[in-house]
């Protein structure tokens, strides 16, 4: 098929490989603009845009979509098969969506309907989810809410994060795509309607989203941070300062009576007490202004006593 690609971030890379080395023509890759990044506020490219470039492939990075002539009448020049939007990032405006024959296909990282939004790894494994996977779809004007062409799943570990299901995913999806693009081809795809009782959403995440409620349970609030990492993880408040829990784990400990948030230091561990009457231990933290470390030196350094509250 002849192609045009949208895609920003690393998640979209493997997707743009995969629809080359499957002899699709990609016409030309629209990515976002480059973006100042990291303590020298350096312009940064994207990864979609290397990846087009050392693959010789032309490149615009509009600021606009909606009412940009320019754009427009460049699209309609190449006049595409089919526009693959990958973790773009930019909503894609009515006459974009009506352009190619075969619509806007989209990847999207979960089994929608549920997880539609900007963030869907991070939350499917921050409730606790046991199975996620890929969707492919023809976007419309909904978010997420178009008709699915193609699905598959993935399970997630019970230690897994984020930061470990996103390659995976981004794999995966990149055969699902190029799946999509043969069956449409061959008329072998039937699209199927999204359940929208089943629907759930998958925000974009905030810096609130890491402030630890420790009246949930330890499961909880673990799952909440293998899906938060690396930002925005999971913190609380120490004697008035930010305190990152850089890595925890549910504790397996007996019932002891304590209210949520409460400490129980015991031979060098650090425990946390959750809702439910659960634990959790704090391995490794950071401090605000602090280096990150280890939980059994930071309890060399500072003098914390059970019966002491985080929050």
């Amino acid at each position: 098929m002849k192609l045009v690609f949208c895609g920003t971030p690393q998640f979209a890379v493997p997707t743009l490989q995969a629809v080359l080395e499957a002899g699709h023509h990609v016409e030309l890759v629209v990515t976002q603009p480059d973006r100042p990044s990291g303590r020298g506020m350096a312009l940064t490219i994207p990864p979609v845009k290397e990846t087009a470039l050392l693959r010789g492939l032309p490149v615009v990075q509009p600021e606009k979509l909606k009412n940009n002539l320019e754009f427009r009448a460049q699209l309609e020049a190449i006049r595409p098969d089919a526009i693959l939007v990958v973790a773009y990032g930019r909503i894609i405006p009515k006459w974009m969506l009506d352009l190619p024959p075969q619509g806007n296909l989209n990847l999207h990282a979960s089994l929608l309907p549920k997880y539609r939004g900007a963030a869907p790894i991070q939350w499917a494994i921050a409730m606790g989810e046991t199975v996620t996977g890929a969707t492919t779809m023809r976007l419309d004007e909904g978010l997420d809410t178009g008709d699915i062409l193609l699905q598959s799943t993935l399970p997630i570990l019970p230690d897994q994060t984020s930061v470990e299901i996103f390659p995976l995913l981004a794999q995966q999806g990149a055969s699902l795509m190029v799946e999509t693009l043969a069956g449409l081809a061959a008329g072998s795809i039937t699209p199927t309607k999204q359940d929208e009782s089943r629907a759930t959403l998958a925000p974009i995440l905030k810096r609130e989203d890491g402030a630890v409620d420790f009246r949930r349970s330890a499961q909880q609030t673990f799952d909440r941070w293998r899906g938060f990492q690396p930002w925005p993880g999971a913190y609380t408040v120490f004697h008035g300062k930010k305190l990152s829990l850089s890595r925890i784990q549910v504790a397996d400990r007996p019932a002891h009576t304590a209210e949520p948030g409460e400490i129980l230091v015991e031979q060098g561990h650090w425990f946390l007490a959750c809702g439910e009457g659960t634990w959790l231990e704090a391995t490794e933290v950071q401090l605000e202004g602090k280096k990150r470390m280890l939980a059994a030196d930071f309890l060399r350094g500072h003098a914390l006593k059970s019966g002491e509250k985080l929050g």
